[in-house]
């Protein structure tokens, strides 16, 4: 289509996400535009102000809520105390989940959108399969009863960070806690949000629907009239071809707090070898709460700020202890 004197407009997010470095060359060798707003997010004006508005600045964190099918299911868990399965099929009953909903709830759609989302905010290459994935499914209803406790809700999150040093980012999307007071906690239902921390602008939220026809229709008509005013003024777009190659950082590298949640034996004892595996592995422990009842106790855990690959370690650790009858979840914790 470049070739051929054309611009291009998509909604394409698979395609931009393992593509998008070819095809911005191809647009600007061939003096065209490439637009995909309706690609992230459906109505939410977010690529353009990412590409235009902020280019100026530096972008330090994305974070957010990219996909509708899994925010109404989370939700609908939350505020109604319903199991996974019972959530998933309500959503599928009024069209918001696909008969195979293995795209969303397996974060195979939010992780192409978080591709998209660091390129633009990093001005690097990031690929699809830099993006570590992790699903929805196997959140459970305690897991949102002791998020609740602790003044949080669960959102299957995507996230984009620049290292502190600015010398490599990384990119993630997987379910986490998050605080009630934090502006993404409030986001219900099939909607989207996506919450952006940079130098200047400071912290900026943009929210709406994040899919539908009209909501997508309007983003891609939107488009298509910037590529109407850019051929008529002789002019492109914004370019994307000079990025730098910025190294992504492995999921182990990555620092955030862990709310884990294990059935042990109920005897004394139990805690302080608990302790000491965290302890060894270097993972600090924050509070412990523990509930016991026929010879059986739910130990929770919440961590200080911990790299992912001290929690992995902490909890094979863990598993291995006669007395850790297993490891019923492990939950990040964002947005402090």
């Amino acid at each position: 289509a470049f070739e051929h004197g054309a611009s291009v407009v998509s909604a394409n997010k698979a395609l931009l996400a393992q593509d998008g470095a070819a095809l911005h060359a191809a647009a600007e060798a061939n003096d065209r535009d490439l637009y995909y707003e309706a690609a992230v997010a459906g109505a939410i004006p977010l690529i353009r102000p990412l590409r235009e508005s902020l280019a100026g600045d530096k972008i330090n964190r994305v974070m957010g809520i990219v996909n509708g099918t899994t925010n109404f299911i989370l939700d609908k868990m939350d505020s109604t105390g319903a199991g996974y399965q019972e959530a998933l099929d309500e959503a599928t009953a009024l069209g918001y989940a696909e008969a195979d909903p293995t795209a969303d709830v397996e974060a195979f759609d939010a992780a192409a959108k978080a591709a998209i989302l660091a390129g633009i905010a990093f001005h690097t290459r990031v690929r699809l399969d830099d993006v570590y994935r992790e699903g929805m499914t196997e959140v459970t209803a305690a897991d949102f009863a002791s998020a609740k406790e602790m003044g949080c809700t669960i959102k299957l999150l995507a996230i984009c960070e620049r290292a502190a040093d600015g010398g490599s980012v990384t990119a993630r999307v997987h379910p986490a806690m998050i605080p009630l007071s934090h502006p993404l906690a409030s986001v219900r239902g099939a909607y989207n949000a996506v919450f952006v921390e940079s130098d200047a602008a400071g912290q900026l939220m943009f929210y709406g629907p994040g899919a539908g026809g009209a909501p997508t229709a309007s983003a891609v008509l939107g488009d298509l009239v910037a590529v109407c005013r850019n051929r008529l003024s002789g002019a492109t777009g914004p370019g994307d071809s000079a990025y730098t190659q910025l190294p992504v950082s492995p999921m182990g590298e990555v620092v955030t707090r862990y709310h884990i949640s294990l059935d042990v034996a109920d005897k004394p004892g139990v805690l302080a070898q608990v302790a000491t595996v965290f302890a060894e592995h270097g993972v600090s422990i924050d509070t412990v709460r523990q509930q016991g009842k026929d010879g059986e106790a739910s130990l929770v855990v919440v961590t200080h700020r911990a790299s992912d690959a001290s929690l992995n370690g902490t909890v094979q650790a863990l598993r291995s202890l006669d007395t850790v009858r297993g490891v019923a979840s492990i939950m990040r914790v964002e947005g402090e």
